[in-house]
């Protein structure tokens, strides 16, 4: 096994743990109230429990405002009582078939308590990160004992291997870095 296969096997790994911390970060509440905040809040009803984005549909009416729109009337029990179970904080206004949710402003302390969560993700994602590493570092190795990879090509891979975790890291970084400005802004 080459080297540049290990670090081609490792990339698309890295970028769907990269993506998976985008998605985090969009659940993540900042000055404006985002459908995808509550998308895939867990809804149960009739016995079976299924996202809130299967049940309805979700938009964005003001920065600080959601709409809800059921598919059918009967979800909107089920709906309210996971918000309120959530520690969302959200004025619930019922319509219908339709929830509209208003967020309240964000205070110093929820501030605070959103940067240590971002914060949290960010560092489960450089765990991750360091894992995939260390697991690719092993196949180099493995790959050197078995005599299917040389050592020159060893030591080329782990190079390589660290200038894409850095990069990786890098773009973690920046993200952490805007969506903390957002949220403190």
């Amino acid at each position: 096994m080459l080297y540049q296969e290990i670090i081609d096997n490792l990339k698309p790994e890295l970028q769907k743990a990269t993506a998976g911390f985008k998605e985090e970060l969009l659940k993540i509440r900042a000055s404006r109230l985002s459908p995808s905040l509550i998308e895939d809040l867990k809804i149960e009803c009739f016995g079976a429990v299924c996202p809130l984005k299967q049940l309805g549909a979700i938009s964005a009416i003001s920065f600080k405002e959601v709409m809800v729109q059921l598919w059918d009337k009967s979800y909107v029990e089920g709906v309210t009582r996971a918000l309120d179970q959530g520690d969302w904080g959200f004025g619930i206004r019922i319509d219908d078939n339709k929830l509209y949710l208003t967020a309240p402003a964000l205070t110093e302390e929820t501030r605070k308590n959103l940067v240590k969560t971002l914060n949290q993700k960010k560092e489960e994602c450089l765990q991750n990160f360091r894992r995939l590493r260390d697991k690719a570092w092993n196949q180099l190795q493995d790959g050197f004992r078995d005599g299917t990879v040389r050592e020159d090509d060893k030591f080329k891979g782990r190079d390589k291997l660290d200038e894409l975790i850095k990069n990786q890291r890098e773009e973690v970084e920046k993200l952490t870095e805007n969506k903390e400005k957002e949220i403190l802004g």
